[in-house]
């Protein structure tokens, strides 16, 4: 079956096991169906809506990185995104350029100093790259689940740049459920747990970028597979 259409009846029969490899664990419920409005857009990842535009918040800076794999060997639970970028008829823009970056497991940035625990990684380009979409307008990274740090919900930053003169700045977020489900039972996440932590009804980002700005996800194997239909007023 293709990745890009992921059916629900799939969704419903992934299963996975706790990091401590106990008992399974139902994703069943963290497969988000939402309607696509047109053939070509990837199942379930949005309705064909403007996306709205988000602060772009810290610690951007392009590294001028084109990859799709981002992670670098940072620790964390696999996930595969795409994000797939179409104008506001539905149509996807092949060879759009999509820039993403978002913290690791511990909430950390690279390219910055005074990060959580006192860390500089100034110099450092982990969880950042650059991909250019496919004839489905569709771009692909592999990475890592981000994780939290105070005040902000987990969440991926992304510019989407459907030509060389227009670029939408936002961010993609996670099920609460299924980012609390994560953090709780999955290694190096649960060593820090959901103490402290903020999610969507706590945070005035993701509250304003509403439901459109909300990833489709289902589990694949060990991974997470995670999609997003972002539409720009190109």
């Amino acid at each position: 079956m293709s990745k890009s259409r992921i059916t629900r009846r799939r969704a419903m029969g992934l299963v996975a096991v706790t990091a401590t490899g106990g008992a399974f664990v139902d994703w069943s419920s963290f497969s988000i169906a939402r309607p696509a409005q047109a053939e070509r857009l990837i199942s379930g990842a949005g309705v064909c809506s403007i996306m709205p535009e988000t602060t772009e918040g810290p610690y951007y800076f392009d590294p001028k990185l084109e990859r799709r794999e981002i992670s670098e060997g940072k620790p964390g639970m696999v996930l595969n995104l795409r994000i797939q970028v179409t104008d506001s008829a539905c149509v996807p823009i092949p060879g759009a350029r999509v820039d993403i970056w978002h913290c690791d497991a511990d909430g950390v940035y690279s390219g910055y100093p005074r990060q959580p625990g006192g860390l500089d990684t100034s110099g450092q380009a982990f969880l950042r790259g650059t991909q250019f979409a496919d004839g489905e307008g569709v771009a692909s990274f592999v990475t890592i689940f981000p994780g939290w740090y105070p005040g902000r919900t987990p969440h991926i930053h992304f510019k989407a740049f459907p030509n060389q003169q227009q670029v939408l700045t936002g961010q993609l977020f996670f099920d609460d459920d299924l980012t609390k489900l994560i953090y709780q039972t999955v290694a190096p996440y649960s060593t820090r747990g959901i103490e402290g932590a903020t999610f969507n009804d706590r945070d005035g980002i993701a509250r304003e970028a509403g439901p459109a700005a909300l990833a489709q996800t289902v589990r694949e194997g060990i991974a997470l597979d995670a999609a997003l239909v972002v539409s720009v007023a190109a």
